[in-house]
């Protein structure tokens, strides 16, 4: 019986220990196996690298966001190039990702290699720059059709009015892909209501402060008497100004766009140089990681990706002078 009794005591002894799987001196107990932990998701994010402002910006809220999830193992990668990017995410794939969070460099070059994600059953979640085919499972986006839309429109009143405006403008494109395309279609389709405006120039300038500034330099030598400038981009807005400045021509207005707090200080300062501004937010790069996460973690994906949307819209407003206030971010990278 005492024997017994011993037998009894140290096997309820063992079992006491089982919740932290070792006994008090810390010793794991090797009899009772330990359930089994679920691995992290392994996701890549693939986003351009910081050649201006708003990119940086997207680098700065994708490190941010990685900060929040360590239940995750993310690969963050930025590249200069299609080219870089592909190869980036071919990678990535090689490495066995279970996830791809991914902002274009361009559209149409990356297409495949998201394409070929997919199909490998590898969750896709396209962030701004649209790909050319719907390979995405989740696709996030500015309304870039009302950021043209608008952005025209405050022009067009602040000309004269609808019906009324009258000015010669220039028009800066960005990189080729579906956010410059639907920008610059949106804006066209308001010009052209508009028999008092002429556009006397319009060239990509790759939303690069740098090109911004020589693409307007070779335009104000062929348009010096221009009314104002529809930039689309902060950055590039800056480097039209400089362009203005080193030709010393005065009087002329910008409309850049994305939120830029040096821009939106300068709105709410009623500098005459930027009367208004457009918002676009770089963050939306974490809401995609967010995404990803929140349908990785803990496996289950399909019946998580059920009522997940396959398409977000961020809405797009105007930035005046009224309601700068509300769009300042001293602190942040952008």
């Amino acid at each position: 019986m005492n024997t017994r009794l011993i037998a009894a005591v140290s096997l309820l002894a063992t079992l006491a220990c089982v919740p932290s799987l070792s006994c008090s001196d810390g010793a794991p107990i090797a009899s009772v196996p330990a359930q089994a932990q679920v691995a992290k998701p392994r996701i890549g994010v693939s986003i351009p690298a910081a050649d201006h402002g708003w990119t940086a910006g997207v680098v700065w809220w994708s490190r941010e966001c990685e900060k929040l999830h360590p239940e995750c193992e993310w690969t963050i990668a930025t590249a200069e190039t299609p080219e870089k990017q592909i190869a980036d995410i071919e990678t990535m794939i090689a490495k066995g990702v279970d996830g791809l969070v991914i902002l274009a460099t361009e559209s149409a070059p990356i297409t495949p290699v998201a394409e070929e994600a997919h199909s490998r059953g590898i969750l896709v979640v396209n962030v701004d720059r649209g790909f050319l085919k719907p390979v995405a499972d989740i696709f996030i986006e500015g309304d870039n059709n009302a950021f043209g839309r608008k952005s025209a429109e405050f022009m067009v009143e602040k000309l004269g009015g609808k019906g009324n405006a009258k000015g010669e403008i220039i028009i800066l494109e960005g990189i080729p892909c579906t956010v410059n395309t639907d920008r610059v279609q949106a804006a066209l389709k308001v010009f052209g209501t508009e028999k008092g405006i002429k556009i006397v120039g319009q060239q990509a300038a790759n939303w690069n402060r740098q090109k911004a500034l020589e693409v307007t330099q070779t335009m104000l030598q062929k348009n010096p008497k221009v009314t104002a400038i529809w930039a689309s981009d902060d950055d590039m807005a800056l480097g039209a100004e400089q362009a203005l400045t080193e030709a010393g021509i005065e009087g002329v207005w910008i409309l850049g766009g994305a939120g830029m707090k040096d821009i939106v200080k300068r709105v709410m300062d009623k500098d005459p140089m930027f009367p208004a501004d457009i918002t676009y937010p770089p963050s939306m790069i974490a809401t995609g990681m967010e995404l990803a996460s929140t349908v990785l973690v803990g496996g289950k994906k399909a019946e998580k990706l059920q009522f997940m949307p396959s398409h977000m819209m961020i809405d797009i407003e105007l930035i005046t002078p009224e309601n700068a206030k509300r769009f300042y971010f001293p602190k942040s990278v952008y």
